[in-house]
């Protein structure tokens, strides 16, 4: 059976980049007035970041924003930085834009209707005729979903290369005066960018997509989402995490490859979402997966800090320049739900 293959993988960063000391710094102020602050800040020495893109200066986030003028700010911005990927995408494949046959559009940060495929269709100049879905909503899984599902159309739909754009402004989800701990939390992890991935049938670098699988626990809506609140989106997720992913995601990632026939002893390469860094430990232990495989997902927390969707295609686009071990290789990401969504490849 003939499969779709990954044939280029662009990103694309606003242009603030901010070190972890100017943002903790920065919220030391926005957050003097809560209590045990000294303590909470300690979050910031422990993530494993050290750098980050954001959508606007850290200025900007001193005043408080409407929902509508944060939301103005994720449309342009996004809008721009998708352009952007998707050009470079486009450019390594050496496919022009009129041949693409869908895009697949994965966003959880803001809202536009019409939603930003359909802009991005006479941007780019691709078929007006293309098939466009947009996926909302899937937060830090989305980049894995997006993925499966754009593999699904390119099996679809053979002759023509299907467009992946992630994009997500998780910074623009701040909210000024909330002295949560989550809101404090986020603002040590959370950053901004954008990614690109064109699949298809021919040869290419990347490798191929055997398929996908989403595992959801059940009623666990409150450990990861939004909460929609009079300035905007209020990000909810709980301390629980690592210890729902040492503990449940074995048996998910084992479900989900039985699906394919393969199970997790023969997965050679692994290509996680750096949700933090006790996420990463936590997949460390849990799949019982060597350091040297959490290499990448290390150097693009480290970098580029969590920015949901995009970031778990921002890791593959570094293996691809590497030389992943031959044979199956798991691509994974965790969101709201609380869900697994993985992508089993073929290296």
């Amino acid at each position: 059976m003939d499969l779709p293959r990954v044939l280029a993988v662009a990103t694309a960063a606003p242009p603030h980049a901010v070190t972890q000391a100017e943002v903790r710094q920065a919220v030391e102020a926005l957050f003097s007035p809560m209590v045990g602050l000294e303590r909470m800040l300690a979050v910031f020495e422990n993530t494993g970041i050290v750098k980050r893109h954001l959508s606007a200066p850290l200025n900007w986030f001193r005043q408080t924003r409407s929902f509508a003028e944060k939301n103005q700010v994720w449309f342009e911005v996004a809008l721009g930085l998708c352009e952007r990927a998707a050009k470079e995408a486009l450019a390594k494949a050496q496919v022009p834009p009129q041949e693409v046959g869908a895009v697949v559009l994965v966003t959880t940060t803001g809202i536009a209707t019409p939603s930003l495929e359909a802009h991005l269709l006479q941007r780019l100049g691709l078929p007006l005729g293309a098939l466009r879905l947009p996926l909302w909503g899937l937060g830090c899984a989305g980049g894995a979903a997006g993925l499966a599902r754009a593999a699904d159309l390119a099996r679809l739909y053979p002759n023509r290369p299907v467009l992946l754009l992630a994009v997500e402004l998780c910074s623009l989800t701040f909210l000024q005066g909330d002295l949560s701990k989550s809101n404090l939390v986020a603002t040590s992890l959370f950053a901004d960018g954008a990614a690109a991935v064109l699949l298809g049938m021919g040869e290419g670098p990347g490798p191929r997509v055997l398929g996908g699988f989403s595992q959801l626990m059940p009623q666990s809506y409150d450990v990861m989402g939004w909460d929609v609140v009079e300035e905007g989106l209020k990000v909810r997720f709980s301390r629980s995490i690592p210890a729902l992913v040492r503990n449940h995601l074995p048996a998910l990632v084992r479900e989900g490859l039985a699906q394919h026939g393969l199970s997790p002893e023969e997965i050679g390469a692994w290509t996680l979402h750096p949700g933090g860094a006790k996420v990463l430990q936590a997949y460390q232990e849990g799949l019982g997966i060597d350091a040297g495989s959490l290499e990448v997902a290390w150097a693009v927390l480290r970098e580029f800090g969590n920015m949901s969707s995009p970031t778990v295609l921002f890791v593959l686009a570094e293996q691809m320049r590497g030389a992943p071990p031959p044979g199956p290789g798991v691509l994974l990401a965790l969101g709201p739900g609380f869900a697994a969504e993985g992508v089993v490849l073929l290296w």
